[in-house]
C-alpha cells in the first residue's frame, strides 16, 4: 500500500485487498470456539511500500465474498513487516454476530478487504517509566499489541476474562495477573480484584481496553490514585475514517469520533455517565436459566385460538403447507396462513413476477389462486391434517366479494380468517381498502357480520395513518391485527428503459424491510397498550423476519406471534430454526412463557 500523508504528516488509511494467511480457534478461550486468530498478509499497491499499523490502531475488515454492507472494526493484535512491500497483521476475532462469523470462516488464500490502518495510537511512555497494561476480554488484543513494543519487564499486565484466558502469547511483563469471573484461571473476580487506587500509585501510566464497565472502573481507580490513564474505546462504526459521525462518544470536550479522534483517549475527558446512555444501560431483571428438565411454554392464544408456538407461515410464501412437507416438519409450526384467496379465483399478473434485490424480493404475483370454493373442497382438508393451525387468508376486490367469501368460510371448520385489506378497491379507483380508516372499517364491519370466526386483519404499511387504520378495524370488529404486508416498490430494466412489472408497482419484502416493519409493530403495540386492557387486541408481527433473533425483537416489541415469509425461499428451514432458537433463548434467559418478555421494550 502506498503511504499518503496529509499536511500534518498523518498517514491516510488505504482500502486494499489482503490474503488470509490462517484462521484458527484460540484453544484457551472459553467457551471453545468463541475467539479466533486471523492472520492477514497485506501488500503495497502498485509495488509501493506497505503501511504497517502502529499499536492501538485498527482496521475495518470484510470478506471479499461478503454479503454484508459494512466492514467490522477489529483492533490489531500483532504485526510484523515481512518486506518493504508486505506486512503481516494478526487479529483476535471475538465471535459476536454475522460479521465476525463471516471473518472466522475465512480460509488460507481467501481475499479480505481492509480499510486502514485507522485511528490514533497509544502514547509512547517516557523512558524508564513504569506502566500497567490492562486488558479485558478481547480488549486484551490492542493492549497486548502495545505491550509487545515495550522493553521486556518494563511493565506489568493485568488480563481479565469471564473464563479461561488468551491473547497473552507475545507479552513479557515483569508481573502478569489474570482474573476470571469464575475463578477458572488466576484470581476469581473482575479486574477490581487485581488493582485498586493504592496499588496503581506505583505506575506512571495505565493503558487499558475492554468492556465499558471495566474501563469506567479503571478510570475511577486511576483518578483516585492521581495516575495518568489512557483508554481504548469501542463503538459501532460505518465509515471508519471520521466522515459519518456514527461512532461519536460524549466527552468533557464535546463529541469525539471513536474512529478518528480515538480509539485511544485520555481517561480524564471521558464521561462514562453519558457514554453509557440511559436507554442502553437499562437491563431486564436477571433470571436463572430454566432447569435442564424444564421446557419453556411457547404456546400462545390469539382471539381464542390456541397455537403450539408463535411462528406462522406467512400468506403467499408457503402455499397450503403440503408444498414444503417433504422439506421441513410442518407440524412443528404454530400456524399456516394460506395463499391469498378470492371469491372466484384469478390467474394473477402477466409478465415478470419476481425481481431479487439486495436483501429483498419484489413480487408481482397478483393473487393467483383457485378461488374459495375450490380451496374449501380441495386444499383446506389437506391443510387441516397438519398440527399447525390453519389461518385462511381472505382477499377481495369489492365489499361484496369479501362478504361472500367470508360467508363460505364461515361454514367450514377453519379456525381463523386473516383478512387482507391491502387489495385494490375497484369502486374507489383501485385504492386499497386498508389505505384509510373509513374504508378499512367498512370492509371489516361487513365481514364481521358475515362470519363468527376469529378475524385477524392484515394491514398495509403503505397507509398514511397506520395507527388510525388499526384502531378503525379494531373498533369495527377485528379480533387481532397482523402487519406489515409488503411495501410498494418498483424496478426498471436498464436494457429496455422500461419498468420490469406490468403494473409498474409491486410488493417489496425480505430482510431489508425488517427494521421498518419492527418500528411499525412497535408503534402499534405502544398505541394498543395505552387503551384499557379489555379494549386491546393481539398484534401479529411480520416483515423481514429471517432468524430467531428477529422473532425475539418483534415479541419484545409487543407482538403475540410472528409470521415468516420471504426467508423461507432462501432457507426452507428458517421457521423450524426460529422455533428452536426461541425455545433455547427462553430456556437460557429463564423465560417460562412468551409473556415473560413480550412487550418488554415498550
Amino acid at each position: 500500500m502506498s503511504e499518503i500523508k496529509n499536511c500534518a504528516g498523518e498517514t491516510y488509511p488505504v482500502f486494499a485487498t489482503g490474503k488470509v494467511n490462517g484462521c484458527s480457534i484460540v484453544q484457551s478461550a472459553v467457551p471453545y470456539g468463541s475467539v479466533w486468530y486471523l492472520k492477514v498478509n497485506v501488500s503495497g499497491i502498485n509495488g509501493g511500500n506497505a503501511i504497517a499499523p502502529v499499536p492501538g490502531q485498527f482496521y475495518m475488515l470484510r470478506s471479499v465474498r461478503s454479503g454484508l454492507l459494512l466492514g467490522r472494526p477489529i483492533s490489531v493484535y500483532n504485526s510484523r513487516r515481512i518486506s518493504d512491500s508486505n506486512v503481516s497483521i494478526e487479529f483476535l476475532i471475538l465471535l459476536k454476530g454475522t460479521g465476525t462469523k463471516e471473518l472466522i470462516s475465512l480460509e488460507s488464500g481467501d481475499g479480505i478487504e481492509l480499510l486502514g490502518p485507522l485511528g490514533n495510537n497509544w502514547p509512547v511512555p517516557a523512558e524508564n517509566s513504569k506502566v500497567l497494561c490492562v486488558g479485558g476480554g478481547v480488549g486484551v488484543a490492542p493492549v497486548a499489541g502495545f505491550a509487545i513494543t515495550l522493553p521486556k519487564k518494563s511493565y506489568d499486565f493485568v488480563a481479565a476474562f469471564k473464563s479461561g484466558s488468551y491473547g497473552l502469547d507475545y507479552i513479557f511483563p515483569e508481573k502478569l495477573t489474570i482474573t476470571t469471573d469464575d475463578g477458572s484461571v488466576g484470581i476469581k473476580g473482575m479486574v477490581t480484584a487485581a488493582i485498586d487506587s493504592e496499588s496503581v500509585k506505583k505506575y506512571d501510566a495505565v493503558y487499558a481496553c475492554g468492556p465499558t464497565p471495566m474501563l469506567a472502573a479503571v478510570q475511577k481507580i486511576c483518578a483516585d490514585a492521581g495516575v495518568k490513564c489512557w483508554l481504548s474505546m469501542e463503538n459501532r462504526m460505518a465509515c471508519g475514517v471520521g466522515a459519518c459521525l456514527g461512532c461519536t462518544i460524549h466527552t468533557k470536550e464535546g463529541n469525539k469520533r471513536c474512529c478518528k479522534d480515538g480509539p485511544v483517549f485520555d481517561a480524564e475527558i471521558l464521561d462514562f455517565a453519558k457514554i453509557d446512555s440511559p436507554v442502553t444501560s437499562q437491563r431486564m431483571a436477571r433470571r436463572e436459566p430454566l432447569a435442564k428438565n424444564e421446557e419453556p411454554d411457547l404456546s400462545v392464544k390469539i382471539a381464542g385460538v390456541e397455537f403450539a408456538n408463535p411462528v406462522f407461515a406467512a400468506s403467499g410464501t408457503f402455499g397450503y403447507g403440503r408444498e414444503y412437507s417433504t422439506v421441513l416438519d410442518v407440524d412443528s409450526l404454530g400456524g399456516i396462513c394460506s395463499k391469498g384467496l378470492t371469491l372466484d379465483g384469478q390467474p394473477g399478473n402477466f409478465g415478470v413476477r419476481l425481481i431479487e434485490t439486495p436483501m429483498g424480493l419484489i413480487n408481482s404475483i397478483g393473487l393467483e389462486n383457485p378461488g374459495i370454493k375450490h380451496f374449501i373442497e380441495n386444499e383446506l382438508p389437506l391443510m387441516q391434517k397438519f398440527k399447525a393451525k390453519t389461518i385462511v387468508n381472505l382477499s377481495g376486490k369489492s365489499l361484496e366479494t369479501y362478504v361472500e367469501g367470508a360467508k363460505l368460510l364461515d361454514k367450514t371448520d377453519a379456525p381463523m380468517i386473516e383478512l387482507n385489506i391491502s387489495c385494490p378497491n375497484v369502486k374507489a379507483g383501485g385504492m386499497a381498502f386498508g389505505m384509510e380508516p373509513k374504508a378499512a372499517a367498512s370492509v371489516v364491519e361487513a365481514v364481521r357480520k358475515a362470519t363468527k370466526k376469529p378475524l385477524m386483519v392484515k394491514l398495509s404499511p403503505n397507509a398514511p395513518d397506520l395507527i388510525g387504520v388499526a384502531m378503525a378495524v379494531k373498533n369495527a370488529g377485528a379480533d387481532a391485527i397482523s402487519l406489515v404486508n409488503t411495501f410498494q416498490a418498483t424496478a426498471i430494466n436498464i436494457e429496455t428503459g422500461r419498468p420490469c412489472f406490468e403494473n409498474i408497482r409491486a410488493g417489496f419484502s425480505g430482510p431489508a424491510i425488517k427494521p421498518i416493519a419492527l418500528r411499525m409493530v412497535y408503534d402499534l403495540c405502544l398505541a394498543m397498550n395505552k387503551l384499557p386492557e379489555n379494549e386491546r387486541i393481539p398484534v401479529v408481527g411480520l416483515g423481514g423476519i429471517s432468524c430467531w433473533q428477529d422473532a425475539v425483537e418483534f415479541i419484545m416489541a409487543g407482538a403475540s406471534a410472528v409470521e415468516v415469509g420471504t426467508a423461507t425461499f432462501g432457507n426452507p428451514l428458517a421457521m423450524t430454526e426460529i422455533v428452536k432458537g426461541l425455545r433455547d433463548f427462553m430456556a437460557k434467559k429463564g423465560y417460562k412463557t412468551l409473556g415473560d418478555f413480550r412487550g418488554c421494550a415498550l
